[in-house]
């Protein structure tokens, strides 16, 4: 079950600047052809048709790590969550050019995806830079606290892989401190230079640019699910 103390509420704005016409018609006809369903049970067979690796990213932004990572394993399937449309049309015009037939998208809570998928699906999940929530008042609505870990690690397979990131202080300190706590991860760092170097295989995006442009360092956490 997830932790009680941990919302379910999506805060901030589902939707940024007014859409271009172009971006308008992303939505309107690219979006239905790739959206995870709202409803019903979640496997490989029913996003994609076949039995293939699955590998699921939590508020994926404008698309560029999830478009990379689906570009540089096209056998494996990719679901994207993200609440906020002008994300969503990022991701999309992404999976447009790069007609990435391996790509879902699912535009709203990522939980809600989460848990429709079987125990021991994911091969890999990622949460990349998510919203710190910085006041201690608002630490229960982070990502990682122990309710959606819970769910995080029935749904990955033994010895596949979380990868968070962020250029946030404090949520590297909170990460670690909850991370450190449980049993069912292992963190893969081994020395300091293990979460201050970007693995080759982790895809830049624009806010790890963004972050060091405003002189922020970039934190890379590994685990294993035991």
């Amino acid at each position: 079950m997830i932790d009680p103390m941990t919302t379910r509420r999506l805060y901030g704005r589902r939707q940024g600047h007014k859409l271009r016409l172009g971006q308008a018609e992303l939505v309107e006809e690219l979006l239905p052809r790739i959206s995870v369903p709202d409803t019903g049970p979640l496997d490989a067979s029913t996003l994609f048709g076949d039995d293939r690796p699955l590998q699921l990213e939590i508020g994926f932004g404008a698309g560029e790590h999830l478009a990379g990572q689906a570009i540089a394993n096209p056998d494996t399937g990719f679901i994207g969550c993200e609440p906020f449309l002008n994300g969503v049309v990022g991701a999309l015009a992404h999976v447009r050019d790069g007609d990435l037939g391996n790509v879902r998208l699912y535009m709203g809570d990522a939980l809600d995806v989460v848990e429709r998928l079987p125990d021991e699906s994911l091969d890999r999940l990622y949460l990349l830079h998510p919203d710190p929530w910085r006041k201690a008042r608002h630490a229960k609505r982070r990502m990682v606290n122990h309710g959606p870990l819970d769910l995080i690690q029935r749904k990955l397979k033994p010895g596949a892989e979380f990868r968070l990131g962020t250029d946030d202080p404090t949520y590297c300190r909170w990460s670690m401190m909850v991370m450190n706590q449980r049993q069912d991860f292992v963190w893969q760092a081994e020395t300091p230079a293990d979460f201050l170097t970007r693995p080759d295989d982790w895809p830049e995006t624009r806010y790890e640019r963004k972050a060091r442009r405003q002189g922020h360092e970039v934190w890379y956490f590994r685990y294993i699910r035991t």
